[in-house]
């Protein structure tokens, strides 16, 4: 048996018997047409799932598929290929030694670049869609590879057909992003960045100084995984109706909202988790942090079930107080 917890940012106790490293499209075609359909897991870099069980038995597909390369040249823009198994921050800091822009607000944010797609990662006012060309996939019924371009993803509010429809049918082996390089884009608006731009006398921000705020802001808002377990944003951030905010603003007219359009609008999770008392709470091995209730963390020796309970008590007291059930952004393992 295999000790998955070195691989898995909660850091909990998980063994299994069938662990592959998957180096390239090859082992893919390999390993589904010699599997036995006993179930299998993508593992990329573990830091958005939770396994409830101490034993799982799923195989484990490790995703190591590595490098990135420019596939076209335009004038404003590259577009440029990554392997799947690449590490997404690392690739966001080379991207941006490289002179690009478009994916400075995603600084830091954990797990591997075949990961972002399927939850559609975002923050501080930007999505991965906002700069994906296309993505190549694996198709593990039929044994091929094609490319599904953006459009083709059914992308939405950290969804995507990866996760929904197809969920389980396509493995993701590389993402191709178009990446500019002049007269960037950038995103100042969203969060504490304007305030820290000002702060710092910058009024023509380059993607660089975007990064270097957006690290700053995380790393003081979000543990380090490899200090103390936990998998990012638990929740996602609700999506609500304009009539149910109106209520919430009776009760707390300090409610942060974000207009989606003219019927709904997003609320901070995080918020909601705070004023309903869990920010700082621990509870026996888990607890959520005591910088950004949002996130759930293992003391040390919690168990994914453990893990899991806190959760549905964090849920069931936003849904208790404000009437909105929290939907888990985290990808938990029953089997």
């Amino acid at each position: 048996m295999l000790d998955l917890s070195p691989y898995l940012s909660f850091g909990n106790t998980v063994q299994c018997s069938s662990f592959f490293k998957i180096n390239k499209t090859q082992d893919l075609e390999d390993y589904f047409t010699n599997s036995i359909g006993k179930g299998y897991l993508i593992l990329g870099g573990g830091s958005n799932v939770l396994f409830l069980k101490e034993k799982t038995g799923l195989d484990i597909l490790f995703i190591s598929l590595k490098g990135k390369h420019v596939v076209l040249e335009e004038d404003a823009y590259d577009l440029v290929e990554f392997s799947a198994g690449e590490n997404w921050h690392e690739s966001v800091i080379w991207s941006l030694d490289q002179g690009y822009g478009g994916i400075e607000n995603l600084s830091l944010i954990p797990g591997t670049i075949g990961a972002a797609p399927i939850q559609n990662i975002g923050a501080y006012g930007v999505e991965i869609k906002d700069v994906l060309h296309s993505v190549n996939v694996f198709d593990t019924k039929e044994k091929r590879s094609f490319i599904l371009h953006n459009s083709e993803c059914k992308f939405a509010y950290r969804d995507s057909i990866f996760k929904s429809k197809h969920k389980g049918k396509f493995v993701i082996t590389a993402v191709t992003l178009k990446l500019k390089k002049s007269d960037y884009n950038i995103n100042a608006t969203y969060g504490a960045i304007g305030q820290k731009l000002i702060h710092k006398g910058i009024d023509k921000p380059s993607p660089k100084d975007i990064s270097d705020l957006v690290i700053d802001i995380r790393k003081t808002k979000l543990p380090d995984p490899k200090e103390l377990g936990n998998g990012g944003s638990f929740f996602k951030n609700p999506v609500v109706k304009n009539s149910v905010l109106h209520q919430i603003l009776k009760m707390y007219s300090e409610v942060p909202h974000y207009p989606i359009n003219e019927n709904y609008s997003k609320l901070p999770a995080g918020w909601l988790i705070e004023k309903v008392g869990w920010k700082g709470k621990r509870v026996g091995n888990v607890g959520c942090h005591k910088d950004q209730a949002l996130v759930i963390v293992n003391y040390g020796k919690a168990t994914g079930q453990e893990i899991w309970n806190h959760a549905l008590n964090v849920q069931a007291s936003v849904n208790e107080v404000f009437g909105i059930s929290l939907i888990p952004e985290v990808n938990i393992i029953e089997a």
